[in-house]
């Protein structure tokens, strides 16, 4: 997260500005009673918005203004400038609206208004439950108020905690440098306001489609007129000598990241196995608290098959620059209470460590539903299962991507996506889910934007200079656009979301 600065830039719109000073479909910052304020035009229309990400503090100022909205190019979250609401996670929190007065060739901000509409649902279930305390159950069940659902809403999560930011678990939160604090979305007061029951530490064992009941994990029944299925993913298992020793983590959870500071206090070394995003961020995490850390991945460079060989020699050295040691094209073969045996032979001294290694879709529950599964629940454009009144959404969800084909993904930002366009579909909004899919990974000084899907086999193109953190790595397949990956580009890479979502070709500056 960050914080925002207490320096106002810009004019003060309180005392006017040319009006001819914001182009058509151009935005300017500003300050009005204290706060940043960012002025946009469209036609000969002005709107008035707070300049600050909710999400964590972006400048709206330097995102990209789209139609009626303006997206923020740290993470990609919307706001309609009209209203200020957040209409597209990762932000949750709408920003202040502002009046705009017209005099003559000027304008002025003269003061904030309410500027949201009720809305009244096309449908609306007997009652919506929601399977999952995540990303998507989360998002799922602040939209379905948002929308004006009046009815009984329930999420059930498994975990003992309501719905937090679990991207900062790898991140500034794990490598110290976020209080723990940031990490709830939500203080529980907001689900009792919002009358959204909540259950912790419980999950669902069984779904009886025909009768619309879910059984508890206490043996009580539940009824639901529709049903949202957000049942998450589970780290993948070593299965060596030694895997369930007591400094063998894992990194899913708020309370496995816990775990993990609370081992890295007392911590001299720490091996990381695994070279995917999450277990590079550990890398990095760790390192922050001063421990020696190595890397164990089975590839010979780490993200090469997501990101290509440029960018996965960038991280690679950029990890490096850092002190972290890689152990690549290498494999564990035993964990003892003090070292990591490779495969070759090589023991890695250790007091630490942290598995990686991928996660697995929930599905069990919705097999034995009956729901239509492959690697992952099977779902239409609208996210709905094959059972009418059954959705799925977050990393369960297996849907067709009108760019990609049917693809299931594990990110932050399509969970709360899935879960805000389920929610809206609960109630009869008919909208199809078309967003390219999006995540951020930070690595030191080294901060990645990705946006769309790509594969192992897309031919990728280098634009800019990679070695000074300032290029976009343009997948394609064929003459198709497929995924672009930033560092150092936040605007082009939502000018590549644009190009993803609309069909057309993508020029970067």
């Amino acid at each position: 997260m960050a914080e925002e600065s207490s320096e106002l830039e810009g004019p003060d719109f309180e005392k006017g500005v040319e009006t001819e000073t914001v182009a058509d479909r151009e935005m300017l910052l500003g300050h009005a009673f204290g706060e940043p304020v960012l002025v946009a035009r469209r036609g000969d229309d002005l709107f008035g918005i707070g300049a600050t990400c909710t999400h964590y503090g972006g400048p709206l100022a330097k995102g990209l203004m789209v139609d009626c909205t303006v997206r923020c190019p740290w993470h990609h979250a919307r706001f309609d400038l009209r209203t200020g609401e957040a209409i597209a996670a990762p932000a949750l929190n709408d920003v202040a609206c502002y009046n705009i007065e017209k005099r003559g060739n000027r304008f002025f901000v003269t003061g904030k208004i309410d500027k949201k509409q009720a809305r009244t649902p096309a449908t609306s279930p007997a009652s919506i439950v929601i399977v999952g305390a995540g990303g998507a159950g989360g998002a799922a069940a602040e939209t379905l108020r948002r929308e004006g659902y009046d009815g009984p809403v329930t999420m059930i999560g498994a975990d003992e905690f309501l719905p937090y930011d679990r991207p900062n678990l790898s991140k500034d939160y794990l490598a110290g440098s976020a209080p723990e604090e940031w990490i709830p979305l939500r203080p529980p007061e907001f689900y009792s306001d919002q009358r959204i029951d909540t259950f912790t530490n419980m999950s669902v064992t069984a779904i009886n489609a025909k009768t619309k009941e879910v059984t508890l994990s206490d043996g009580r029944s539940l009824g639901y007129g529709a049903l949202l299925l957000a049942t998450g993913a589970e780290p993948v298992r070593l299965k060596i000598p030694g895997d369930d020793l007591p400094h063998v983590c894992y990194l899913r959870t708020l309370t496995d990241s816990r775990r993990i500071i609370e081992k890295a206090k007392n911590a001299r070394s720490a091996v990381v196995i695994g070279s995917s995003f999450i277990g590079l961020e550990v890398a990095w995490s760790l390192r922050e608290r001063k421990l020696e850390v190595h890397v164990v991945g089975k590839h010979s460079l780490p993200l090469e098959k997501i990101l290509g060989r440029d960018f996965g020699n960038l991280i690679r050295q950029t990890h490096e620059a850092h002190g972290v040691k890689f152990h690549l094209g290498r494999t564990p073969a035993a964990i003892q209470d003090r070292h990591v045996l490779l495969d070759d032979g090589t023991k890695l001294d250790c007091d630490l460590v942290v598995v990686g290694i991928g996660v697995r879709p929930n599905i069990k529950l919705a097999e034995e539903a009956g729901l239509a599964t492959d690697n992952g629940v099977l779902v239409n454009e609208y996210l709905e299962t094959n059972v009418p009144g059954i959705f799925a959404g977050g990393d369960i969800a297996r849907w067709p991507d009108p760019r990609a084909g049917r693809i299931r993904v594990e990110h932050w930002v399509v969970a709360q996506r899935q879960g805000q366009t389920a929610a809206r579909n609960m109630l009869g909004a008919h909208e199809p889910f078309v967003v390219p899919p999006f995540f951020w990974s930070n690595h030191f000084d080294l901060h990645i934007h990705y946006v769309g899907h790509g594969s192992g086999d897309d031919r990728s193109n280098v634009s800019g200079d990679l070695e000074a953190k300032n290029a976009s790595v343009i997948f394609k397949s064929g003459d198709k656009l497929t995924a672009v990956a930033s560092i150092g580009r936040d605007h082009e890479n939502l000018e590549a979301e644009v190009a993803l979502e609309r069909g057309e070709e993508f020029r970067p500056s």
